[in-house]
């Protein structure tokens, strides 16, 4: 796996509206769930790259739910994030998912259509 070529992707549900603060807290735990998900080997090839990151969005939870079950099929590291519900939306409400890390060409055919947030 070319460390080069290594990056995480987290995409986030647009329909929300979510304020900075939110918003950030929930890419970090995607991202961080995702990474927990991926291969030692990939963890690590991952770091030593610098964590490459895309912030990407989507326009329903359906959507990120669609990309959480494609990329589990493609064998791909992914968590799907559901707010806790304790401070702006309700419990359970699907907010973002993180991908990877993985190699772009494993990631792309995934999200290459999504739009930067």
């Amino acid at each position: 796996m070319p460390v080069q070529e290594l990056k995480q992707v987290i995409v986030v549900n647009a329909e929300l509206g979510l304020p900075k603060g939110k918003l950030a807290a929930q890419v970090a735990h995607a991202a961080v769930a995702a990474f927990l998900e991926a291969s030692p080997k990939a963890r690590s090839a991952w770091l030593s790259a610098g964590m490459p990151k895309v912030v990407l969005k989507a326009a329903t939870a359906a959507a990120l739910q669609a990309l959480q079950a494609n990329s589990e099929s493609a064998g791909l590291p992914v968590a799907l994030i559901q707010d806790a519900g304790r401070t702006v939306v309700s419990e359970g409400t699907v907010t973002c998912v993180g991908i990877g890390p993985a190699t772009a060409a494993q990631i792309e055919p995934l999200t290459g259509e999504l739009k930067l947030l």
